[in-house]
């Protein structure tokens, strides 16, 4: 997902075609050293075009995780931020007041937003981003990567997130009386014919919708309502259905069966530049796993889960802090330990990629005295005939697991 942000602000500023379907492309931007890397940044790569994004993902898979991300990391993400709210994906001199030469995006704001949220203590901040997105809102109701750009599937789903977060009702946020669902709704293809049941991107110069797996994981998650780390919802296998009026829940379950589909051989997506051969792509198989778990349970993403724990993580090693935690999404949507992750701690691995983030706090032990439950269970015991414990009476008191 990391990657896709980092795409289209190449596309933004015409390095890359607006049209291009590189938004599904896998690999994160070649690592290249940054001769000075921003205090509190996470990452060691250049942070041109994915600095806020991947920060802010980072701070999102520590919170997941049960850490308090340190007070620099929050400090420079916050320190991103432009005096009217928005986020660029990088702004080397913060100092500066932004104008015009920079170029704030909705993905940017839409996932600082998220992370702020999570980190908790920002309502400030949150609080002017998201009038920024509210105020550059489509007529159609949806969101471009920038300003005034057309509304693609992934901005107004990462936005729609972004709303969640805040506690906005993503229906009532409307411009020209048209919500993020009506524009998410467009993308939405048909049951029948290629790629039944997918989103597409944007539509295509003469209007045609083109499947795109990328824009299909995301959009599942905005026709949900949800955020990047959204949990497993309830256990369903819906097949696509044209039938009735086309609802966002509907569409979700639409994509999610595409989805599936999709992953069903392999275990994963497949991505392809121009003039290159396919092959894996390891981020949208993570977000494909949380949009199908999200949609349709955990064990709907068995299969992708599993492929990427064993695939994964040399991936995740080269590609840096927002692959560690879209991995740590995937992990958290279907049940599955991001600290034991096909052999790897996704978490340590995330965290030493950064500042230290503060360790969960350990559950204190229950105290044998706590409340006169000794006493209690004492009296319950010597009533019990021979061969019943208090042991065994207490085996059933098991602790919530620890994050």
């Amino acid at each position: 997902m990391n990657v896709r942000r980092s795409a289209a602000a190449l596309a933004a500023v015409g390095v890359l075609a607006a049209t291009s379907p590189a938004m599904a492309a896998d690999s994160s931007p070649s690592p290249s050293a940054s001769p000075v890397l921003p205090s509190g940044l996470y990452g060691s790569t250049d942070p041109k075009y994915d600095g806020v994004w991947r920060q802010s993902l980072a701070l999102l898979a520590q919170r997941a995780a049960g850490y308090r991300p340190a007070a620099e990391a929050v400090d420079w993400l916050t320190g991103q931020q432009c005096a009217n709210g928005a986020f660029a994906a990088f702004r080397p001199d913060p100092a500066q007041a932004c104008d015009a030469k920079v170029m704030v995006d909705s993905n940017s704001t839409a996932a600082a937003v998220q992370a702020l949220h999570a980190v908790g203590g920002q309502d400030g901040h949150m609080a002017k981003a998201v009038g920024w997105l509210k105020s550059v809102q489509n007529a159609d109701g949806g969101w471009g990567y920038a300003p005034g750009g057309p509304s693609d599937a992934n901005s107004t789903s990462v936005v729609i997130g972004a709303l969640t977060a805040a506690g906005d009702k993503p229906a009532d946020v409307v411009k020209s009386g048209r919500s993020s669902y009506d524009a998410l709704l467009k993308l939405a293809l048909p049951c029948t014919g290629d790629g039944a049941g997918a989103f597409a991107y944007q539509p295509d110069k003469k209007g045609k919708l083109a499947a795109n797996a990328d824009a299909t994981a995301a959009a599942v998650l905005g026709a949900l309502g949800q955020g990047l780390n959204a949990g497993a919802g309830k256990t369903s296998d819906a097949a696509c259905s044209d039938s009735g009026t086309l609802t966002p829940a509907q569409a979700a379950a639409n994509g999610a069966s595409y989805l599936a589909q999709a992953v069903a051989k392999d275990g994963h997506l497949t991505s392809a530049l121009p003039g290159a051969p396919a092959q894996p792509d390891y981020g949208n198989t993570a977000d494909a796993v949380v949009a199908l778990a999200a949609q349709g349970g955990a064990e709907r993403a068995l299969k992708p889960l599993a492929w990427l724990e064993k695939n994964a993580a040399a991936w995740a090693k080269q590609s840096g802090p927002a692959a560690y935690a879209q991995l740590i999404f995937a992990a958290d949507a279907s049940g599955a330990d991001p600290r034991d992750f096909g052999g790897t701690d996704l978490v340590r691995a995330l965290n030493a990629t950064g500042p230290a983030p503060q360790q969960p706090a350990k559950k204190a032990a229950k105290k044998s005295d706590d409340s006169g439950s000794t006493s209690v269970w004492w009296i319950v015991g010597t009533g019990l005939v021979a061969g019943i414990g208090i042991g065994f009476l207490l085996s059933g008191r098991r602790k919530q697991q620890q994050l």
